[in-house]
């Protein structure tokens, strides 16, 4: 399996990574087919990839021929057969649902031959038992991206439990095909920056449970004084309340208490502050 050799990719997904990593892989030189289950959500993933695309014009870091290249190798579609068809690699970035995962991973195992690399966006969910599902296992990776896809350098390339090597090293090459910097771990609950990022996460929210400090001042903290590029609470709002609800339940489920969600993040969710994505979570984003 040649990383450098493949030319077709399927997203499944259009969601905020899901047309993240689809923007990155048409920079890179890739036929690139996104997939959702509604034209309007393709419709916003291609406003968000083209509204990107134009910024990067804008601040002179994307040469305009550039991204017209990369919009011209995107297309959309709604129909799974057509999305994967002749593929070299697909990733998944729906949403963090186990079961939803699994349905999905069945439908390409069935349809697709070994030498297609199939790769998960999850965050925190099992690998092995995503790959579980499918037909010849081993090449199913996770390949878990960071928001912004298109800023951030890290990918974490994570090895399911009998993940055959070539597939794990095409994944790694694959990322740094699209100019990031991967590592490499192993199938566990949370991997590592999840696990580590939610932790943070979860004492800053009791925190501010408890009126030890303002979510502005707690944020500052880590960054004047860890260098953190951008704090934990900010950051919970960029990628969803409900989002780090879902992988602090799973990681509690995995782990144990040390990942129990504190009550400040039940009640947030619950009253529909989710963070930047709906205006309001520990942050005023309106």
């Amino acid at each position: 399996m040649d990383a450098q050799a493949m030319k077709v990719a399927a997203v499944l997904g259009s969601g905020t990574m899901g047309n993240g990593i689809a923007q990155v892989l048409a920079q890179t030189g890739l036929e690139v087919r996104m997939y959702d289950i509604a034209d309007a959500q393709l419709e916003k993933g291609m406003a968000a990839i083209r509204a990107n695309l134009d910024k990067g014009v804008e601040k002179g870091k994307v040469a305009a021929a550039d991204r017209d290249a990369a919009l011209a190798r995107l297309s959309t579609t709604t129909d799974l057969a057509a999305a994967t068809r002749g593929v070299d690699v697909v990733v998944e970035a729906v949403p963090e649902k186990l079961e939803l995962k699994q349905e999905l991973f069945q439908r390409l195992g069935e349809s697709l031959g070994a030498e297609v690399l199939l790769a998960t966006n999850t965050s925190s969910l099992s690998i092995s038992r995503i790959a579980a599902v499918t037909r010849h296992p081993g090449r199913v990776v996770g390949m878990h991206f960071f928001n912004p896809v298109h800023l951030m350098k890290l990918v974490e390339v994570v090895e399911a439990e009998h993940g055959a090597e070539p597939c794990v090293l095409a994944a790694m090459e694959l990322s740094r095909r699209m100019g990031k910097d991967p590592i490499r771990v192993k199938d566990a609950p949370g991997f590592a920056s999840s696990r580590l990022g939610i932790a943070i996460g979860l004492e800053a929210m009791r925190m501010v449970e408890e009126g030890v400090a303002s979510p502005a001042d707690i944020d500052k903290a880590m960054v004047l004084g860890y260098g953190f590029p951008m704090g934990p609470l900010q950051l919970t709002d960029l990628v969803g309340l409900d989002v780090r609800l879902s992988i602090a339940d799973y990681l509690y489920k995995e782990i144990g208490d040390r990942f129990l969600a504190p009550r400040i993040l039940r009640d947030k969710v619950a009253r529909g502050e989710l963070g930047k994505k709906s205006g309001k979570g520990f942050y005023e984003w309106r």
